[in-house]
């Protein structure tokens, strides 16, 4: 089992045997475990393209995702050059291959969801906690426009061959003692 954090009510994590899935009216930012999660808090208030006298005021949530995942292992996700990453000292990608921080237990690695079926490309940040980052597909996706070209709904929504991937890394990091 694991727990999908900050996701889409009846959205692609909904309806799934092994998934606890963590929308809005739950508010993650009260995950309290057992499982390891998948976390996608939300990046409007984190990315260059929102307002920059907002920036950063996201009520906490990718703190508590970032905390979930330091505690009970698995994955998070944000958009490439998010401003939460130099904000929380974690390690920032610089493409398909995961890197690890100085003083820190997470895997770093940037990926483009096109590869997962997004219709545009949609470079994305991934933040690993487990034994071992699991293999990503070793190739970038360099034509295409941007998800920017997008509604901000269609912009957030994650595709189902992602979503399954993001699942198995969980699943494969297992539960973390507390630190």
């Amino acid at each position: 089992m694991i727990a999908a954090l900050y996701v889409q009510t009846n959205g692609v994590y909904y309806g799934l045997p092994n998934v606890d899935p963590w929308d809005e009216q739950r508010d993650a930012r009260l995950y309290a475990g057992p499982w390891p999660v998948v976390a996608h808090p939300p990046c409007n208030r984190w990315v260059s393209y929102g307002p920059s006298w907002l920036r950063g005021q996201d009520g906490g949530c990718f703190e508590a995702a970032l905390a979930a995942v330091l505690k009970y292992g698995g994955v998070l996700e944000h958009p490439a050059k998010s401003q939460a990453w130099p904000t929380f000292g974690l390690p920032q990608p610089t493409g398909p291959h995961w890197m690890k921080g100085i003083s820190d237990s997470g895997w770093a690695c940037e990926i483009d969801q096109h590869l997962y079926g997004f219709p545009t490309r949609k470079r994305t940040w991934l933040y690993y906690v487990g034994s071992h980052p699991p293999a990503m597909p070793a190739r970038h996706v360099d034509a295409g426009r941007g998800c920017e070209t997008l509604w901000s709904t269609e912009r957030s929504k994650t595709p189902p061959a992602f979503r399954d991937a993001l699942i198995a890394m969980a699943e494969t990091a297992g539960a973390r003692a507390a630190a």
